[in-house]
């Protein structure tokens, strides 16, 4: 028997694959609707999304496979839904997340806000997660983690051997006064001396070990000087892990969740026009700002409290330690020299993208696509990355030079800014397969009639405040995120929000926004997010650490959500009115 369970443990995957696609096939099998055989490549997929059965990009390929078999879409057409305008924004990216890495600006950026806000610890870690947050407004979430944490840890380190040395050196000097002392109470006294001295040096051993006594690292094995160093290393690594989580949320192309949700939309809705680089980045904007921030607070009053009268005294003196941090952030800056021809290329075009995005269609204002309205909707946020995307191929970096026969130096050729092989080894060709995939789902569950099924059942919750029903949905996707990935949990829940949406008469955006922006919060466990996975290994963190952190940081996210979707998101999309680029379903009655 426990040979057998063994066994069943091994291969437990690939049970699970033969259990779940045999147990749902009685589905198509006895119900012979397009909407059953829907549905039951919906929930083989979904299932192995959440669980991992199979990789998750090997998933996303089964629509693609199960939809011809089932006569629900052509493969031609299916294929289709695997390229959309989605990827040529990815493309445009990732060019320049490629840039920014390969030329360390990511670097300079990080280094130069730190030292603007200083090195006091609670303001240290503000600046941190401030650079962090920025930088993954345009970098993926892991990327700007891995970049940033071997800063933060050898700050971290930096600031604990201040302390140490600071110490030392006050011991020093007690020691010093403590022996002068003793000369004179022994030329005084002439009696009790050596007593006396043995009696002091004990007591000065002892306070020399108190701060020794603390737990060690569960990766290096060293043991921490203090448990306020400790609270202080694991503070700086959940504050990189959640700030470049939360940067991602402000842009279109900062997380693959919000690409996703933005190619969906437009897709089912094409009349919209309402969501573009500009605009989303105004509603969400302010939302990150406030999640950030509360974040920082409820971060520094757990792991080191908060005192308002220590941070907010001017004037004040710069400690020992503080003035050693600051020395080595800035030894770190000097390092990457002055700014390079590449790097000022790099900038110049991270610019150019930013403001051509903003300045497409803005709103508020004529943007220059009206240079092309006889095209209607023909120029879009890719057309920009990719139009500067394609630039970091051809400017040139440097010359490539050569030596002749003769022993001349000759140059004979350029290197650009980043080359096709450094662009592969950026690309996520495994999220852009996944997004594919679940393009693929929803306009299989569209043509075989199944969201239209999924809306109707779903209408009689119409009867529930509007309020309740974003608040249950922000928490399913919430609770899922942390045992699925965010592009696994936004593809799945997209095409079965959106009919329960246009089913109750509610604005599709009013229930889509504040779900796409939820399924970001993945703060938990360290397998819910790369960036948690990143700063976990470091050793400072153990799982509970994580959980006591990660749900003060989701109820933060949630209730600003919750405040934001009623408040200047409402007001910006005019949320309480059911748009006409909306499809009507039965009688529109607004909860």
């Amino acid at each position: 028997m426990k040979l057998l369970l063994s066994y069943i443990f091994v291969f437990r995957r690939l049970l699970l694959v033969i259990v779940c696609l045999l147990g749902f096939l009685p589905l198509p099998l006895v119900i012979h609707a397009k909407e059953a055989q829907s549905a039951y490549v919906l929930f083989v997929v979904a299932i192995f999304w959440v669980t991992e059965a199979l990789p998750l990009t090997v998933t996303a390929l089964l629509p693609g496979l199960m939809f011809p078999m089932f006569g629900i879409l052509s493969s031609t057409r299916v294929a289709s839904s695997y390229f959309k305008d989605f990827h040529l924004l990815l493309i445009g990216v990732i060019s320049l997340a490629t840039s920014i890495e390969k030329w360390n600006l990511h670097k300079r950026i990080a280094l130069k806000m730190v030292m603007m806000v200083g090195v006091n610890p609670a303001w240290l870690t503000l600046g941190f997660m401030t650079s962090t947050a920025f930088l993954s407004m345009w970098l993926s979430n892991t990327s700007t983690a891995a970049m940033v944490m071997p800063i933060v840890e050898a700050v971290s380190q930096q600031i604990m051997n201040a302390e140490a040395e600071a110490e030392s050196n006050q011991m020093t000097y007690i020691n010093e006064a403590a022996s002068a002392g003793l000369d004179i109470d022994e030329i005084a006294m002439g009696q009790g001396t050596k007593e006396k001295k043995e009696k002091t040096k004990s007591f000065t051993g002892a306070v020399l070990m108190v701060p020794f006594l603390s737990e060690q690292n569960s990766v290096t094995g060293k043991p921490y000087r203090s448990k306020k160093d400790h609270m202080m290393c694991k503070l700086m690594c959940l504050c990189i892990a959640y700030s470049s989580t939360i940067g991602g949320l402000t842009t279109i192309t900062g997380t693959s969740t919000n690409l996703i949700f933005n190619e969906h939309f437009n897709s089912r809705y094409p009349d919209c026009q309402c969501l573009n680089f500009g605009s989303w980045f105004m509603f969400s904007f302010p939302a990150a700002v406030i999640i950030l921030l509360l974040s920082w607070i409820w971060l520094q009053w757990l792991f080191l409290g908060f005192n308002f009268k220590e941070m907010f005294k001017c004037g004040k003196t710069k400690t020992a330690k503080e003035k050693l941090c600051a020395a080595v952030i800035k030894q770190e800056y000097q390092k990457l020299g002055p700014m390079r021809y590449q790097e000022i290329i790099t900038l110049i075009l991270f610019i150019a993208m930013t403001l051509l995005w903003f300045s497409r269609d803005p709103g508020f204002i004529t943007g220059w696509s009206v240079l092309f309205s006889q095209y209607s909707g023909y120029v879009t946020d890719s057309t920009v990355a990719l139009v500067v995307g394609l630039l970091f191929f051809v400017i040139p970096a440097k010359i490539l030079t050569k030596t002749t026969p003769k022993g001349q130096i000759v140059p004979f050729d350029y290197s650009p800014l980043i080359t096709w092989k450094e662009f592969q080894s950026f690309m996520p060709w495994d999220i852009a397969i996944l997004v594919g995939g679940g393009f693929a789902l929803a306009d299989g569950c569209e043509e075989s009639g199944l969201s239209l099924w999924i809306g109707n059942k779903l209408s009689p919750l119409g009867s529930l405040p509007i309020w309740l029903i974003i608040l249950i949905s922000s928490l399913i996707v919430t609770s899922l995120t942390e045992v699925a990935s965010n592009p696994a949990t936004v593809t799945l829940l997209l095409p079965i929000l959106t009919p329960l949406a246009e089913a109750i008469g509610v604005n599709p955006l009013f229930i889509l926004l504040p779900t796409t922006l939820c399924t970001s919060f993945a703060f938990l466990l360290p397998v819910a997010n790369p960036p948690n996975a990143i700063v976990f290994s470091y050793g400072h963190l153990r799982v509970i650490d994580m959980i006591k952190a990660g749900l003060g940081v989701n109820i933060i996210g949630v209730a600003v959500v919750m405040v934001a979707i009623f408040t200047w998101i409402s007001a910006m999309f005019d949320l309480e009115t059911y748009p006409s680029w909306a499809p009507v379903i039965g009688n529109i009655t607004t909860p």
